[in-house]
């Protein structure tokens, strides 16, 4: 039983450092960094609205549209990588379906662009 306890040793140790290494940058932070939110700091950033209290407010859709579509092509292009790797073993056919699975990509982007679904006013 300690023979197997000992194999994780290592891992025990390493574990012990990174949440000691963390503990110390966070610490080392708040006290050397000064703590004075201002205006610009307290602004909305990225969502497009104001913060509000109530959850039931109604407020545009849009970002979130934007958002889902920024989703969706972005992993679409995460499939370009492992065929890229992979494109000398897989031959003509992985070549032609990626060719097939960008147009029909880039077929759904100009569908999107021209509906206006990435406009933001």
């Amino acid at each position: 039983m300690n023979d197997m306890l000992i194999e994780y040793l290592p891992i025990l140790i390493f574990l012990g450092i990174a949440v000691g290494l963390a503990v110390v940058i966070v610490a080392a932070s708040l006290i050397i960094a000064p703590q004075k939110p201002d205006v610009e700091k307290l602004s909305a950033y990225e969502c497009g609205f104001e913060a509000f209290e109530d959850a039931r407010t109604k407020f545009d859709v849009r970002f979130y549209l934007v958002a889902i579509l920024f989703i969706i092509f972005d992993l679409e292009v995460a499939f370009l990588f492992p065929w890229a790797v992979s494109l000398g073993d897989i031959g003509g056919f992985g070549f032609w379906s990626m060719v097939i699975f960008l147009g029909i990509l880039t077929i759904g982007f100009v569908y999107e662009w021209r509906k206006g679904a990435l406009e933001w006013e």
